[in-house]
């Protein structure tokens, strides 16, 4: 049954979606344009993992392990790391599986933007990619990304696969889906990063809601899949059992994985939320700073759902997030507060510090504090309001928290367990109720040049389960700020 948040925020996000064909008309995926029903479905979550981005990408890579037809990796940092091995040790197996059954070849396609400085200045600029060709060619072998040659996965049909759009345009979404029925949405690159990072694991309609955007982005120069007959559900089931009784876990282990599938056994509403990339002049270096607080962000479907749940929320939002250098968003929560809204902010100190500068001219630090003087400002206008008339009817500011992530002291530490360094989770919670999570941060890049893909789920047991174990893994890991 539709709540009174989920009508006030599918309402307005429809409209004002549909309301900007004309600008959005022009966007590479665009297939949501006219009719942005199309991205409304369900889903069942399953799981929701916690940990380093090595720890929940071999969880989730453990779970590819049982494709039967395809895989699909998309994510935005590709780079030396064991997580990148862990992806070549899941091709071997994959290929040796399909050779011993002899039932032909998995099909797998590996997507990412960024692997290196030499690659985003001699790549094409294009939207339409390159796709690296199996051979030893200087800048295009699947050697120089360390992948496996095709004599040694000889039962797959491998097809990988870059997109960048210079100057900042990244592809920033991170997803995998397995057999189109399953799919997994880690916060995380394939890289060495170990930050604290989240992942979540979900069946139902909204997985090919997942593959209608990767098709409509990814599959275009020799990428594309042919379609097949996807297992039932009760086959998918039985394969989901599978993978959980067979997971190796030792050292790689998340921090905290939640088993989610049985408080939402009914499928929940759930929302894709793309939001592509834009070149836009305001992102270019040395234009004027006046200019960049001014322009709005582009009206994708991912920027306007998080405005309206913001503007639609009457108790509490939760944000985490890399960094906040949207001025956007800061409006936003600073409209909610005056309305009495409660605002959590967690975040990270001196992360990816060039790219804030280059892309915002700005830093999160420097913007929490902006944020923290005009709370306190608020604060006193209220406060002079009622002393001044204790009679008048004054709406009493929401309470603003904010905390910076830090790793556990390693005297907190147990075991070899890996710690994350950084916060790298980006999610929303908004009334305990509604729940973003996804690529998108809550700064310049995500909300105006970088293509991301967010999801949101309708539902008070999920929105409970991942806020609770998300405060339970922060536990020795933040640090409150003084307001």
């Amino acid at each position: 049954m539709a709540t009174p948040l989920f009508r006030a925020i599918i309402d307005g996000w429809l409209k004002e979606v549909a309301s900007n064909v004309d600008e959005n008309q022009f966007d590479d995926p665009n297939y949501y344009a006219f009719d942005p029903r199309v991205l409304l479905s369900s889903s069942r979550p399953e799981t929701f993992g916690i940990g380093t981005g090595h720890q929940i990408l071999k969880d989730a890579l453990s779970a590819c392990e049982l494709a039967q037809h395809e895989v699909i990796i998309v994510t935005c940092f590709w780079a030396k790391s064991d997580s990148r091995d862990d992806v070549v040790a899941l091709l071997r197996t994959l290929s040796d599986r399909a050779v011993r059954s002899g039932n032909g070849k998995i099909q797998v396609r590996i997507c990412f933007s960024s692997y290196s400085v030499w690659q985003k200045l001699t790549q094409t600029g294009r939207i339409r990619g390159a796709t690296y060709a199996p051979s030893t060619a200087r800048f295009s072998s699947w050697a120089r990304l360390g992948l496996p040659s095709p004599k040694e996965i000889p039962g797959l049909n491998l097809v990988v696969k870059s997109v960048f759009v210079r100057p900042f345009s990244v592809m920033h979404p991170k997803f995998i889906i397995i057999d189109r029925q399953r799919a997994f949405l880690p916060s995380c690159n394939v890289s060495w990063e170990g930050w604290f990072e989240g992942c979540i694991e979900l069946t139902g309609p909204a997985v090919g809601k997942l593959f209608e955007f990767w098709d409509e982005f990814w599959s275009r120069g020799g990428a594309s899949l042919d379609g097949f007959h996807p297992p039932a559900q009760s086959e998918l089931s039985s394969l989901i059992d599978e993978a959980a009784g067979s997971k190796v876990r030792v050292s790689t282990q998340p921090i905290l994985q939640i088993d989610v599938s049985k408080t939402a056994q009914r499928k929940i509403p759930t929302i894709l939320l793309p939001s592509p990339h834009h070149r836009r002049i305001d992102a270019c270096p040395g234009v004027n700073l006046l200019l960049l607080s001014q322009r709005p962000p582009p009206p994708t479907p991912l920027n306007v759902f998080l405005t309206k749940a913001f503007r639609a929320a009457q108790k509490s939002i939760y944000i985490q997030t890399p960094n906040l250098t949207c001025r956007a968003v800061k409006a936003l929560v600073v409209e909610a507060l005056s309305r009495g809204v409660n605002v959590r902010i967690v975040t990270s100190k001196r992360l990816m510090l060039l790219e804030q500068i280059v892309t915002a001219r700005t830093v999160t630090e420097v913007e929490i504090h902006g944020l923290q003087r005009t709370y306190a400002s608020m604060m006193k206008n209220y406060e002079r309001k009622v002393m001044n008339d204790p009679e008048v009817h004054c709406q009493t500011p929401g309470e603003l928290s904010i905390g910076y992530y830090h790793p556990k002291d390693s005297a907190e530490l147990q075991g070899d367990n890996e710690e994350p360094v950084k916060s790298h989770l980006k999610l929303t919670i908004v009334d305990e109720e509604v729940v973003v999570l996804g690529s998108g941060n809550m700064d310049h890049a995500s909300w105006y040049t970088s293509q991301e893909l967010g999801i949101a789920l309708f539902s008070t047991e999920i929105a409970e389960l991942i806020r609770q174990g998300v405060e339970q893994c922060l536990e020795g890991r933040v640090s409150n700020i003084p307001m």
